[in-house]
């Protein structure tokens, strides 16, 4: 019985800390998007934010800690991380519409030099949902697994 307790002490340890992990990220994911929106509408104003690689350890590391939960037993887990993906995939759709409105206004500074804030923003939003692809993966492994 004790290691059955030490399971369950474990799991809701572990419990708390994913929802502060989940808070951490979802603090990140608004500051991100905000520099990524404010770089792409601000046209260069601002310098590039480079957020994105503390960006994705942050979601990898809440996305990696989230199915050592599913692998410890936890079966109740809220599926709130689709959140991210989502919102990366509707913001970066946005933005493309709304340069295509402006006939590409938002790929060139007002000198003419040209920006990659599109360009890095789509490929922050399929390494975001490469993650979530990975992590599904993992869940429907431990599936067959335990079948």
């Amino acid at each position: 019985m004790g290691k059955i307790n030490q399971i369950k002490q474990l799991r809701k340890v572990e419990s708390r800390i994913n929802r502060n992990l989940f808070a951490i990220t979802a603090i990140v994911t608004v500051i991100t998007m905000t520099m990524m929106l404010i770089e792409f509408l601000s046209r260069g104003s601002f310098f590039p934010s480079n957020i994105s690689i503390f960006y994705l350890g942050v979601l990898a590391i809440y996305s990696i800690h989230k199915e050592l939960l599913r692998w410890l037993g936890k079966r109740k887990i809220e599926r709130q991380g689709e959140i991210f993906v989502y919102a990366w995939i509707i913001l970066t759709a946005a933005l493309y519409v709304i340069n295509f409105a402006y006939n590409g206004h938002f790929n060139t500074m007002a000198n003419g030099t040209e920006l990659t804030t599109l360009r890095d923003l789509s490929i922050l939003s399929l390494e975001v949902l490469g993650i979530f692809i990975l992590t599904r993966c993992l869940k429907i492994l431990r599936y067959t697994l335990n079948k």
